[in-house]
C-alpha cells in the first residue's frame, strides 16, 4: 500500500483542529499536522485575494484517498478547497507500516 501526504488549507485553527480530529477518528488519516497560520495569495473569480489559512498535512494511503477527499469536501467550508495529494516515495519503514495500520483498508467513500 502506498502512502500519501495530502495538503489542505483551512480558514482558521478551530476548523483545522475539528477536521483533523474527525479524519483521524474516522481512520481516513493516520496523522494530521495542523501547521501555523500562513498568508495565502491566490486568484479567485478573476481577482487576486489574500487570506490567512491553517495548512493541514494529512498522512493517509492511496487506497483511502477517494474516501478522504469525499469527506474533506463534505466537511470543508470553502466552495473549492485546496486538496493536493503527494506520493510518499520513501520513509522510515516502521513509520510507513504504522501509517498503513492506522488507516482503514477499504473506507467507504462518502
Amino acid at each position: 500500500m502506498k502512502g500519501l501526504m495530502v495538503v489542505c488549507n483551512m480558514p482558521d485553527a478551530d476548523v483545522a483542529s475539528r477536521i483533523a480530529r474527525q479524519l483521524v477518528e474516522e481512520q481516513l488519516a493516520a496523522c494530521v499536522n495542523c501547521l501555523s497560520p500562513v498568508a495565502s495569495v491566490y486568484r479567485w473569480q478573476g481577482k487576486v485575494e489574500t487570506a490567512t489559512e491553517v495548512p493541514l498535512l494529512i498522512k493517509t494511503t492511496e487506497d483511502a484517498y477517494p474516501a478522504l477527499e469525499t469527506r474533506l469536501l463534505a466537511l470543508h467550508p470553502y466552495d473549492v478547497p485546496e486538496i493536493i495529494a503527494l506520493p510518499v516515495v520513501a520513509g522510515l519503514p516502521a513509520y510507513l507500516a504504522w501509517l498503513e495500520s492506522e488507516v482503514l483498508k477499504t473506507p467507504a467513500a462518502g
